[in-house]
């Protein structure tokens, strides 16, 4: 926790906080609260905003929808602490807009240490977007580049040995180290080549993330021992400084525009995706994705033969010396099936990463999203 000290606003200090934030007015029936919904529920260490956004709303990623929240507050949105109370007016209360629109409020009870003083909950304490365990990895490693790659950063030029391969707590020499980046830096090779499956485009170069590494001597030639080691790491490899931690903590919201994309890629030998995996695809922040963007999954269904009668005349068909008369082939369109949702965790340019969330289907690689 951390102090606040404000003479000024002192007779605040024991007020409950009510963050409500003012925006357009939504039409009562574009936002469809969960029949089960709790008027209030005080929110827990380990929720995360798509749960509770689940336990009020049919539909999560309208989320933004009923805290009237423009863009910027989607992408620095108030913090949400355990011990929270979210309550739910679904009358829209005053200045809410239209009666009968509902909304969310929080209140956060503020604790008096004494005269000025004010206790507020730490950024780190906030609950995230989405689940991070299991991908927080995939927060700062995956790395997408142009055709030049890492050419330019540093690289591994020697062993502490004459051992081809290296692993955890060996000790190896690189060159191009800035001391001013920091001693932890990621270790990289080159992966994937990412395309669109539509026009075989190339997207980027995914670097395949290799280890970590942390320096213990900076100079033209430093020394760094490696501090973890996902695969053999070798001479000639390349380094980039490790990005800072990131808290998760954007608001789930629909792209910015329409969008209409492919999954292009999962984890390694994997062709059937499900609930907590982590996919690809092929648009990026140019597409209009960002952070927190959700997507709806669908997968194209083949056409179907048509078996009902048909009052197309028979076609003539010559075989040899047989003719016959046959009725054409018929096939009717079936409506692609929506079978999961993905959350937008980590975009670049043209490439974008996802969490697959509420899957009722098996998701495969080259399904579709859109706008959910």
């Amino acid at each position: 926790m951390r102090q606040k000290f404000s003479i000024a606003k002192r007779l605040l200090a024991a007020t409950a906080a009510v963050l409500v934030v003012a925006g357009a007015a939504v039409a009562a029936d574009d936002v469809v609260v969960n029949p089960r919904a709790p008027e209030r529920y005080t929110v827990q260490k380990g929720d995360t905003l798509w749960g509770i956004a689940g336990k009020f709303l049919k539909d999560p990623w309208r989320w933004p929808d009923i805290w009237r929240l423009n863009r910027d507050q989607i992408r620095n949105p108030h913090w949400i602490y355990p011990g929270d109370v979210v309550v739910l007016d679904r009358t829209g209360g005053p200045g809410g807009g239209a009666e009968g629109v509902p909304r969310l409020t929080i209140e956060r009870p503020m604790v008096r240490l004494s005269p000025g003083v004010r206790v507020s909950p730490l950024a780190s304490e906030a609950i995230p977007s989405i689940p991070s365990g299991d991908i927080e990895p995939y927060l700062t490693e995956p790395l997408i580049t142009g055709p030049e790659g890492l050419a330019n950063a540093a690289e591994i030029i020697a062993g502490k040995d004459k051992r081809v391969v290296r692993g955890q707590n060996d000790v190896v020499y690189v060159t191009g180290i800035d001391p001013g980046r920091g001693e932890l830096w990621f270790i990289y090779r080159p992966g994937r080549t990412l395309a669109s499956p539509q026009t075989g485009e190339v997207l980027g170069y995914e670097q395949r993330f290799l280890g970590t590494a942390r320096i213990e001597r900076f100079a033209e030639v430093s020394t760094a021992r490696i501090a973890g080691a996902r695969e053999e790491i070798q001479v000639g490899d390349r380094l980039v400084p490790a990005p800072r931690e990131q808290i998760l903590n954007y608001v789930p919201h629909p792209p910015q525009r329409s969008v209409s994309g492919q999954i292009i890629a999962a984890g390694p030998n994997s062709s059937e995706i499900g609930r907590g995996w982590v996919v690809t695809l092929d648009k990026g922040a140019r597409d209009g994705l960002d952070v927190g963007s959700v997507l709806a999954i669908y997968r194209v269904v083949a056409p179907i033969a048509d078996p009902r009668p048909s009052k197309e005349p028979d076609r003539i068909v010559q075989l040899m010396e047989v003719t016959k008369f046959v009725q054409p082939d018929r096939f009717v369109q079936v409506p692609d099936e929506r079978t999961g949702l993905v959350f937008v965790f980590r975009v670049f340019d043209r490439v974008a990463y996802g969490l697959v969330l509420n899957t009722t289907d098996p998701v495969d690689i080259g399904d579709w999203v859109r706008q959910p």
